[in-house]
């Protein structure tokens, strides 16, 4: 327990960090706005391309990978929806809001740079796979369910799926990730090498993604703050800290994924829940504080969780 704890902390010391540096007036907050952006748009996605152009596939199939991971998202969502409408009396935009919060890690900033430091390259391969749709299929359902539900809370017209698609199509077509994971696969198809100079470069910018990445995330923390629904988003922390993973786990296993795939997959699982579900309440303005509250939380005892299964995989 004591090596994963290694392997664990530095992740959560990096956030805590940038928390640290944020709160106590260090740098500005338009600084770690600047830092989140030069992660987004630069550090990661370069961290993607390398990762693809180098991977060896080996023939591997991505559909029982993307199969396994949300089979957790579908059983983790479905649960924090049906808990805040039965248990907890909330409408559908707030029910919607808390099952997205539940279900939604934060692959980018944290479960990238946790894969990274614990499982290692091949990892890295496995996340990388899942970010090509991930992002794509949570922002669509999410969006698509938050118009369904304003038209009966609202009474409100829904648009229609068409729309919908278009609208999110036209953002992720100009999404640093999408255009690195394209890039990443097709440079690996094309049988090409990276001379050294290029090599070192990429090498060296992809090295900073993942301290950038954590810190920037310590830094937005600081405007997430725990206050209002505590009961369900409490509830909505613990299914995304515990009852998540342990769905992914179980499909993974069901699947029969190799283990180095079942480790990423997990963990990146277990991670606290990302800011995509408070940018969907804020465009429907509604649950801003419960979405808030669920990251402020489970990023608070996201160690406690990463720890657990990082233990329990080793």
């Amino acid at each position: 327990m004591s090596l994963v704890l290694a392997n664990v902390l530095p992740v959560f010391i990096l956030i805590l960090l940038g928390w640290l540096i944020a709160k106590s007036g260090l740098l500005k907050a338009e600084t770690g706005d600047a830092l989140g952006e030069f992660v987004f748009k630069i550090a990661v996605p370069m961290l993607i391309f390398r990762t693809l152009a180098t991977a060896h596939f080996e023939g591997v199939s991505p559909f029982r990978l993307w199969t396994a991971y949300f089979i957790g998202v579908a059983v983790t969502w479905t649960i924090g929806s049906l808990l805040a409408r039965r248990a907890f009396g909330r409408d559908a935009k707030v029910a919607v809001i808390a099952g997205m919060s539940a279900s939604f890690a934060n692959n980018v900033f944290i479960g990238l740079p946790l894969v990274d430091h614990i499982v290692g390259q091949d990892g890295l391969v496995a996340i990388s796979i899942l970010l090509a749709i991930h992002l794509p299929i949570m922002m669509i359902v999410g969006t698509i369910l938050m118009e369904s539900a304003s038209a009966k809370v609202d009474g409100t017209a829904a648009r229609g799926i068409p729309a919908v698609l278009k609208q999110v199509g036209s953002n992720l077509a100009r999404n640093p990730l999408v255009i690195a994971l394209t890039l990443g696969l097709a440079f690996n198809l094309s049988g090409l090498s990276m001379n050294a100079p290029v090599a070192l470069v990429v090498d060296q910018i992809a090295g900073s993604a993942s301290p950038a990445a954590l810190i920037s995330i310590g830094m937005a923390l600081t405007r997430y703050q725990i206050k209002g629904d505590l009961g369900l988003s409490s509830t909505a922390a613990v299914l995304k800290l515990f009852l998540m993973p342990a769905s992914v786990f179980a499909a993974c296993r069901l699947l029969d994924l190799r283990p180095d795939w079942t480790a990423a997959l997990v963990l990146t699982s277990s991670v606290p829940t990302g800011i995509n579900a408070w940018l969907i309440a804020q465009r429907f303005r509604t649950s801003q504080s419960l979405a808030a509250s669920v990251i402020s939380i489970t990023t608070a005892f996201g160690v406690i969780s990463v720890s657990m299964w990082a233990w329990l995989l080793s």
